[in-house]
Protein backbone atom coordinates (compact mmCIF):
# COMPACT_ATOMS: atom_id res chain seq x y z
CA UNK A 1 0.00 0.00 0.00
CA UNK A 2 1.17 3.70 -0.54
CA UNK A 3 0.05 6.34 1.31
CA UNK A 4 0.23 9.62 -0.79
CA UNK A 5 -0.45 12.38 1.78
CA UNK A 6 -1.31 15.90 0.17
CA UNK A 7 -1.27 19.25 1.65
CA UNK A 8 -3.48 22.03 1.75
CA UNK A 9 -6.00 23.56 3.67
CA UNK A 10 -10.10 22.55 4.23
CA UNK A 11 -12.80 25.00 3.41
CA UNK A 12 -13.90 27.11 0.12
CA UNK A 13 -12.01 30.05 1.67
CA UNK A 14 -8.49 27.78 0.47
CA UNK A 15 -9.73 26.39 -2.35
CA UNK A 16 -8.38 27.67 -5.11
CA UNK A 17 -4.88 28.95 -3.24
CA UNK A 18 -1.16 28.34 -3.44
CA UNK A 19 -0.96 26.21 -0.56
CA UNK A 20 -3.55 24.21 -1.74
CA UNK A 21 -1.93 22.75 -4.76
CA UNK A 22 -1.49 19.82 -2.92
CA UNK A 23 -5.15 19.48 -2.84
CA UNK A 24 -5.92 20.13 -6.06
CA UNK A 25 -3.15 17.27 -7.44
CA UNK A 26 -5.24 15.19 -5.18
CA UNK A 27 -8.18 15.74 -6.43
CA UNK A 28 -7.30 15.98 -10.06
CA UNK A 29 -5.85 11.90 -9.54
CA UNK A 30 -8.73 10.94 -7.92
CA UNK A 31 -11.14 12.22 -10.95
CA UNK A 32 -8.61 10.24 -13.32
CA UNK A 33 -9.24 7.01 -11.12
CA UNK A 34 -13.10 7.61 -10.91
CA UNK A 35 -12.98 7.97 -7.40
CA UNK A 36 -14.25 10.31 -4.15
CA UNK A 37 -13.06 11.47 -1.33
CA UNK A 38 -14.73 10.61 2.11
CA UNK A 39 -14.12 12.27 5.12
CA UNK A 40 -12.85 9.90 7.85
CA UNK A 41 -13.27 11.59 11.48
CA UNK A 42 -11.19 9.46 13.47
CA UNK A 43 -8.46 10.38 10.98
CA UNK A 44 -9.17 13.96 10.76
CA UNK A 45 -8.60 13.45 6.86
CA UNK A 46 -10.85 13.07 3.46
CA UNK A 47 -9.51 9.98 2.19
CA UNK A 48 -9.67 8.60 -1.48
CA UNK A 49 -8.90 4.41 -2.53
CA UNK A 50 -8.29 3.51 -5.71
CA UNK A 51 -6.21 0.29 -7.24
CA UNK A 52 -2.89 1.05 -9.97
CA UNK A 53 -1.19 -1.97 -11.20
CA UNK A 54 -2.59 -4.34 -8.35
CA UNK A 55 -0.80 -1.72 -5.49
CA UNK A 56 -3.82 -0.16 -3.07
CA UNK A 57 -3.14 3.57 -3.38
CA UNK A 58 -4.47 5.88 -0.64
CA UNK A 59 -5.13 9.49 -1.66
CA UNK A 60 -5.00 11.33 1.96
CA UNK A 61 -6.25 15.20 2.29
CA UNK A 62 -5.54 16.07 5.99
CA UNK A 63 -8.71 17.99 7.06
CA UNK A 64 -6.32 19.41 10.41
CA UNK A 65 -5.38 22.66 8.78
CA UNK A 66 -1.62 23.18 6.73
CA UNK A 67 0.17 23.68 10.09
CA UNK A 68 -0.99 20.39 11.98
CA UNK A 69 -0.96 17.95 9.17
CA UNK A 70 0.92 15.76 10.77
CA UNK A 71 -1.62 15.05 13.34
CA UNK A 72 -3.64 13.34 10.30
CA UNK A 73 -0.71 11.25 9.18
CA UNK A 74 0.02 10.21 13.45
CA UNK A 75 -3.48 9.38 13.45
CA UNK A 76 -3.56 6.85 10.21
CA UNK A 77 0.11 5.50 11.30
CA UNK A 78 -0.77 4.27 14.51
CA UNK A 79 -4.50 2.43 13.78
CA UNK A 80 -3.41 0.74 10.52
CA UNK A 81 0.26 0.56 11.96
CA UNK A 82 1.25 1.94 8.41
CA UNK A 83 5.22 1.67 7.77
CA UNK A 84 6.63 5.01 7.42
CA UNK A 85 8.50 3.93 3.96
CA UNK A 86 4.90 3.78 2.24
CA UNK A 87 4.58 7.82 2.67
CA UNK A 88 4.62 10.00 -0.50
CA UNK A 89 4.10 13.45 0.29
CA UNK A 90 2.39 15.95 -2.02
CA UNK A 91 2.64 19.62 -1.26
CA UNK A 92 3.19 23.10 -2.73
CA UNK A 93 7.00 24.65 -3.16
CA UNK A 94 7.30 28.53 -2.79
CA UNK A 95 11.07 27.77 -4.12
CA UNK A 96 10.06 26.55 -7.04
CA UNK A 97 8.84 28.11 -10.20
CA UNK A 98 5.32 27.88 -11.24
CA UNK A 99 5.35 25.11 -13.97
CA UNK A 100 8.11 23.32 -12.15
CA UNK A 101 7.97 19.88 -10.11
CA UNK A 102 10.69 17.95 -8.43
CA UNK A 103 10.71 14.94 -6.62
CA UNK A 104 13.07 14.37 -3.43
CA UNK A 105 13.44 11.21 -1.32
CA UNK A 106 14.03 13.24 1.53
CA UNK A 107 15.01 16.43 3.21
CA UNK A 108 14.39 19.31 5.64
CA UNK A 109 10.98 21.17 5.73
CA UNK A 110 12.05 23.92 3.75
CA UNK A 111 10.44 26.67 5.97
CA UNK A 112 7.15 24.83 4.88
CA UNK A 113 5.24 24.44 8.34
CA UNK A 114 3.03 21.17 6.83
CA UNK A 115 5.82 19.43 6.00
CA UNK A 116 7.44 20.77 9.13
CA UNK A 117 4.49 18.74 10.94
CA UNK A 118 4.72 15.70 8.56
CA UNK A 119 8.22 15.44 10.04
CA UNK A 120 7.62 16.07 13.27
CA UNK A 121 4.83 13.31 13.34
CA UNK A 122 6.86 10.90 10.62
CA UNK A 123 9.86 11.56 13.16
CA UNK A 124 12.17 11.34 9.96
CA UNK A 125 13.05 13.18 7.00
CA UNK A 126 13.36 9.91 4.65
CA UNK A 127 10.06 9.60 2.89
CA UNK A 128 9.63 10.17 -1.19
CA UNK A 129 8.11 13.73 -2.29
CA UNK A 130 6.69 15.57 -4.94
CA UNK A 131 6.66 19.31 -4.67
CA UNK A 132 4.99 21.09 -6.93
CA UNK A 133 6.32 24.88 -7.92
CA UNK A 134 4.30 27.84 -6.83
CA UNK A 135 6.59 30.86 -7.09
CA UNK A 136 8.28 32.75 -7.40
CA UNK A 137 7.29 34.69 -4.40
CA UNK A 138 7.27 38.65 -5.20
CA UNK A 139 10.32 39.81 -2.62
CA UNK A 140 7.89 42.81 -1.45
CA UNK A 141 5.54 40.00 0.20
CA UNK A 142 5.45 37.83 3.27
CA UNK A 143 5.69 33.85 2.37
CA UNK A 144 2.40 33.66 4.37
CA UNK A 145 0.43 36.01 2.42
CA UNK A 146 1.89 34.65 -0.69
CA UNK A 147 1.11 31.01 -0.26
CA UNK A 148 -2.59 32.26 0.66
CA UNK A 149 -3.82 34.20 -2.57
CA UNK A 150 -5.57 32.56 -5.16
CA UNK A 151 -4.22 32.07 -8.38
CA UNK A 152 -4.50 34.71 -11.15
CA UNK A 153 -6.33 33.99 -14.18
CA UNK A 154 -3.09 34.45 -16.66
CA UNK A 155 -1.19 31.53 -14.20
CA UNK A 156 -4.23 29.10 -14.47
CA UNK A 157 -3.56 27.25 -17.25
CA UNK A 158 0.07 27.14 -16.46
CA UNK A 159 -1.17 25.46 -13.60
CA UNK A 160 -3.76 22.79 -14.69
CA UNK A 161 -0.37 21.76 -17.13
CA UNK A 162 1.52 21.50 -14.14
CA UNK A 163 -1.08 19.29 -12.31
CA UNK A 164 -1.11 17.06 -15.30
CA UNK A 165 2.55 16.63 -15.95
CA UNK A 166 2.77 15.98 -11.80
CA UNK A 167 -0.10 13.14 -12.15
CA UNK A 168 2.08 11.86 -15.35
CA UNK A 169 4.82 11.85 -13.21
CA UNK A 170 3.58 10.39 -10.54
CA UNK A 171 2.27 7.42 -12.29
CA UNK A 172 6.14 7.07 -13.91
CA UNK A 173 7.20 7.14 -10.16
CA UNK A 174 4.81 4.06 -8.98
CA UNK A 175 6.02 2.21 -12.22
CA UNK A 176 9.57 2.74 -11.87
CA UNK A 177 11.25 4.88 -8.41
CA UNK A 178 12.38 7.66 -7.40
CA UNK A 179 15.76 7.75 -8.86
CA UNK A 180 14.50 7.03 -11.87
CA UNK A 181 11.27 9.75 -11.86
CA UNK A 182 14.20 12.63 -10.37
CA UNK A 183 16.20 11.45 -13.35
CA UNK A 184 13.27 12.47 -15.89
CA UNK A 185 11.34 14.97 -14.28
CA UNK A 186 13.57 17.15 -11.83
Amino acid sequence: MKLVFCLGNPGINYLKTRHNTGFMFADKLAAAFNTNFVYESKFKSEIAKLIYKNEAIWLIKPQTYMNLSGEALFLLKNFYKIDIGTLFLVYDDISLDLGKIRFRQKGSDGGHNGVKSIIKHAQTEKFDRLKIGIGPQPPYMKSESYVLQTFPENELKILNDTLNNAIEAFTYYLENNIYKAQNKFN
